[in-house]
């Protein structure tokens, strides 16, 4: 692979912005927009925890690009720029860097987002990328986990559970004769650009697991939840797997999509605020424990085994 400098000249710096000052100086400049509040958030992903080593760089790079607009997109905030950080083995190929960064130039051209600066290191160990994302919204306006209340409807975009299935077709568990898992896994959507404020009184992302994330929300808000299983939306092929895959997709994560909190006669209105993004009701807020139910169409528990993904 190329020097340190070379590589930063060829790769990262054409993605720069101008707060990045060419990736020449210690640090980026940003001045946010009159009035905004900046929001930030950072994620990262490390080969063999967040992606398998042979997974397409370009790909690695977008879902990493797409794990912190999701985050943003949660708190209802629009992207600005972001920092990356990389540490790479020294024998890491260098088409792998060319692509991971084809990766960044094509989703950065899609959300609007350039790269203000960063840091690079190598590793003897797993390759580990790093973006923190800056992000903007009008003060007040924060979609924040602690809104809930007791009455409140939980609402979720999109459908649940392709990413850990791909996960496990992937390594050999399930069929992915469509392909959907494994465009999932690699690919998501996060749910940018959603006009929510005023109308969600909670929100979070489902990056650790259904069930889990609600748990944070459930715990922020001071109640608890109840999801009807039968309700949350699968895709065709997640739902041919069977049910024999219901707690692996409740409690799987890798989605990010958004969960929402919202009073039931919002509805419509929160509807029409998602819109093109499907929207579904799946569940309600309780008074008391601050703990989530799963009940099956009967009413009755569903098993889960866990509640998600923790990496302690």
């Amino acid at each position: 692979m190329s020097g340190e400098f070379g590589r930063i000249a060829r790769y990262f710096a054409p993605l720069a912005a101008a707060e990045g000052l060419g990736l020449a100086d210690d640090a980026a400049l940003w001045t946010p927009p009159a009035g905004l509040q900046a929001v930030l958030t950072v994620d990262q992903m490390i080969e063999g925890v967040h992606f398998l080593p042979d997974d397409p760089p370009d790909l690695v790079a977008r879902k990493l690009m797409r794990r912190n607009l999701s985050d943003l997109a949660a708190m209802g905030a629009r992207p600005e720029g972001y920092l990356l950080a990389t540490a790479l083995r020294a024998e890491t190929p260098e088409a792998w860097l060319a692509g991971f960064a084809a990766g960044l130039a094509a989703d950065q051209a899609e959300f609007g987002v350039r790269l203000w600066g960063g840091d690079s290191s190598s590793t003897p160990g797993p390759v580990t990328t790093a973006i923190t994302m800056i992000g903007s919204l009008e003060p007040g306006t924060a979609l924040r986990r602690g809104g809930a209340r007791p009455g409140d409807a939980v609402f979720v975009t999109g459908t649940i559970g392709d990413a850990v299935l791909g996960l496990h077709a992937a390594r050999g568990g399930i069929a992915d004769p469509t392909g959907v898992f494994r465009a999932r896994r690699l690919l998501p959507t996060p749910r940018t650009g959603l006009a929510l404020a005023g109308i969600a009184t909670a929100a979070i992302d489902v990056s650790d697991g259904l069930v889990q994330d609600l748990g944070h929300v459930c715990r922020a808000s001071g109640c608890g939840a109840v999801i009807e299983a039968g309700l949350v939306p699968l895709s065709d092929a997640a739902r041919a797997a069977g049910m024999g895959w219901r707690a692996t997709i409740l409690t799987g994560g890798d989605d990010y999509e958004l969960l929402l909190a919202a009073p039931s006669g919002r509805a419509a209105a929160l509807e029409a605020a998602c819109a093109p993004v499907p929207l579904t009701r799946i569940g309600r807020f309780v008074a008391g424990a601050a703990e989530v139910r799963v009940i099956d169409e009967t009413g009755q528990p569903v098993p889960l085994g866990r509640a998600g993904w923790q990496h302690f």
